[in-house]
Order: C-alpha cells, then sequence, then structure tokens
C-alpha cells in the first residue's frame, strides 16, 4: 500500500489562482478540491501527473554585436525534458543576422516542440 501525499498548488490558468489541494496515493488521484473552474481542476492533474512548461534560454552567435540570442519553447514541453533541452540547446551556434521567431531547433529532445528566436541579431559591421 502507497502513502496517501497531499499536494498544494497554485493554479496559474486564470486570474483567480485558486490554491487546489490534490490528494494521491501513489499514482492515483484520490481527490482534487479547491479549484473554481474546470480549467483549474484540469492543471491540477497535468501538474501531478506529467507537468509541462515553456522553456527559455539563449544560444551563441557569431558575427553579431550580441554574443548570445535569447530562445523558448513554442509550446510548454514535459518537465522532465528540460535537462535534455539545455544540453541540445548548449551544442547550437548561430551565424548573424537571426530574425526573431526563427526556428534553431525542430523538435527538441523528442517532446515535439520547436526551438524559436526571441530577439533578432544583427550583423556586426
Amino acid at each position: 500500500m502507497s502513502e496517501i501525499k497531499r499536494h498544494k498548488i497554485t493554479c496559474i490558468v486564470c486570474p483567480l489562482g485558486c490554491e487546489i489541494e490534490v490528494k494521491t496515493e501513489g499514482d492515483k488521484i484520490l481527490e482534487i478540491k479547491g479549484y473554481k473552474c474546470p480549467r483549474g481542476k484540469e492543471y491540477a492533474i497535468q501538474e501531478i501527473t506529467a507537468p509541462k512548461r515553456i522553456v527559455m534560454s539563449v544560444v551563441n552567435v557569431k558575427g553579431s554585436y550580441f554574443p548570445t540570442v535569447s530562445v523558448k519553447t513554442n509550446k510548454p514541453v514535459l518537465k522532465k525534458l528540460i535537462p535534455q533541452i539545455m544540453k541540445e540547446l548548449s551544442q547550437v551556434e548561430l551565424e548573424a543576422p537571426i530574425p526573431i521567431g526563427k526556428v534553431v531547433l525542430k523538435n527538441v529532445a523528442g517532446s515535439g516542440a520547436d526551438i524559436v528566436t526571441t530577439r533578432p541579431a544583427p550583423r556586426s559591421r
């Protein structure tokens, strides 16, 4: 028999910021309370079973005024994939000029998300 755990989560889906409590036993969700809308319940289930995050970082740039350019995933990815994504990003080096929204890596770490630039990096003279 597994231990019963209580998880307290603050929902970030809407401005209400509901304080949600989830009771679990092993991998099984026993009870969810404190949410005020269905999206809050869905968020709490996701946070317990498969939490996801947008990953933001920088990659190196050659030939620009800036040594790096900021990037992010174009959709949330499983939190457990973040170390692998950071490892893949550490091996990327771009050549300026770089436009905003350029896809740097497709399907990063097999997540189904792409890495895109979030600012331009013009060529230096």
